[in-house]
């Protein structure tokens, strides 16, 4: 097989064992980000990859939006957060009264969720306070220099936009993910080509003319948007060389070519269900031939009825292991150690990272995409990065492209935006 040069993390351009005061002092230089996340592990993957190809992986500190969880909380989620916590406090309010009054005449009551669904998990993880983040932005700023704040996600536009209004001389913000509208409320803004879609002549035709005011973006990127392919992760050469050791014991031993199939779940803008994984069944049947070893890995989301026909299928194969969900997760070292990919069509963020080990990866599933989904899949087929998976191929025939590069390529960039501002990162 045809080695690959996977891309590096990006250096910093300025020279090593320079002082700061002879590259605009400590007031210029960021040593520290704060990362912003919404609990989904997708989108603060994404912001971590960032902050650790900016060579700030040690240096973070994590804060999360949470939203109350359970009961009517589940249908409010597409409130503006900080609404749905007002909306919340309200009606516990309301119910404490109910509660007291319904007590005092001899009735039982039942109690209402824990506020966020609990603090299972989360006591390390600071809630994102504005004002907290902003007084410690301004207070170290002499001492530490500025701020990189990163974050992803509906749910933390207005954190980061308010954390930027409020001390704009002190922090650098990135938005990952397009925040739709008003995007001067960011020092850079990182999204996927696909979210322009809308603009495109195809994505005007599927838009009716008396909703078209409505869907966002509405102009073209400036000069403060950075365009990926697909999403920012944290795989990268350093990360797959130290999963290939972490995981060595494991695979090693495995009979070659390992071919690993992730099984997402249908999407709003990717549906699937039986149709799709007696299709997959059949190919991945037909392929096996040419396979050492199959190992087959379910999302949470996938259906029961999909993962049923797979396994009533190949679950008993000898050449065949399944992954159900018991740590520790193994994806790391199957990005390492796989030879090929066969993944669904629904997650832009597994595809991402997939795509960026340079082996081959075929998708299924591509034709059952819409909107900007559809237009994703058809970038990468043009970069000749995935092929749709039939059940034709010779897994043991290997085939390469340029790597997916888009975090390393998006921290360059955010070189080059501090560079304008006359800032810099820590070497």
């Amino acid at each position: 097989m045809k080695p690959i040069r996977l891309p590096e993390p990006p250096s910093p351009k300025v020279g090593m064992g320079v002082a700061d005061i002879f590259e605009g002092g400590v007031y210029g230089v960021i040593r520290r980000a704060v990362v912003i996340g919404n609990g989904f592990p997708a989108s603060e993957n994404q912001s971590i990859g960032l902050v650790r190809a900016l060579g700030l992986a040690d240096k973070h500190i994590l804060y999360r939006v949470t939203r109350p969880r359970g009961g009517v909380n589940e249908w409010l989620h597409w409130l503006p957060v900080s609404f749905h916590k007002k909306l919340d406090y309200i009606l516990r309010q309301i119910y404490s009264y109910s509660k007291l009054l319904l007590k005092s005449r001899g009735h039982r009551v039942m109690s209402l969720p824990s506020e966020n669904g609990g603090t299972a998990g989360l006591s390390s993880i600071l809630e994102a306070d504005v004002k907290q983040i902003v007084n410690m932005a301004r207070e170290t700023s002499e001492k530490d220099g500025p701020l990189l704040v990163v974050a992803s996600g509906r749910d933390t536009i207005s954190i980061a936009s308010s954390i930027k209004r409020l001390a704009s001389e002190n922090v650098f913000v990135i938005q990952i993910q397009h925040p739709r509208t008003h995007l001067n409320r960011f020092d850079l803004v990182i999204t996927p080509r696909h979210d322009y879609y809308p603009l495109t002549p195809q994505g005007q035709e599927q838009i009716p003319q008396f909703l078209r005011k409505w869907i966002t973006p509405h102009e073209p990127p400036d000069k403060h948007v950075v365009l990926t392919v697909g999403s920012l992760h944290q795989i990268d050469s350093a990360a797959l060389r130290s999963a290939a050791s972490a995981w060595h014991d494991e695979f090693a031993p495995l009979p070659k070519p390992l071919l690993v199939v992730y099984v997402g779940g249908p999407t709003g803008c990717c549906r699937f269900g039986a149709d799709l994984a007696k299709q997959l069944t059949s190919s991945l049947l037909s392929v096996l031939v040419s396979c050492g070893t199959v190992k087959i890995c379910f999302a949470d989301r996938t259906p029961e009825k999909v993962s049923n026909i797979i396994l009533k299928e190949l679950g008993d194969n000898p050449k065949v292991y399944i992954w159900h969900g018991e740590e520790p997760n193994p994806h790391k070292g199957h990005l390492a150690w796989a030879d090929a990919f066969v993944v669904t069509a629904d997650s832009v963020s597994l595809i991402s990272e997939v795509c960026s080990t340079g082996k081959p990866v075929y998708v299924i599933g591509a034709e059952n995409c819409r909107w900007k989904l559809s237009d994703f899949h058809k970038s990468l087929r043009n970069r000749g990065v995935v092929r749709p998976f039939t059940g034709s191929e010779d897994i043991s025939e290997s085939w390469s492209y340029p790597p997916l590069n888009d975090t390393a390529e998006a921290a360059s960039k955010v070189h080059e935006a501090l560079a304008e501002r006359g800032w810099r990162l820590r070497p």
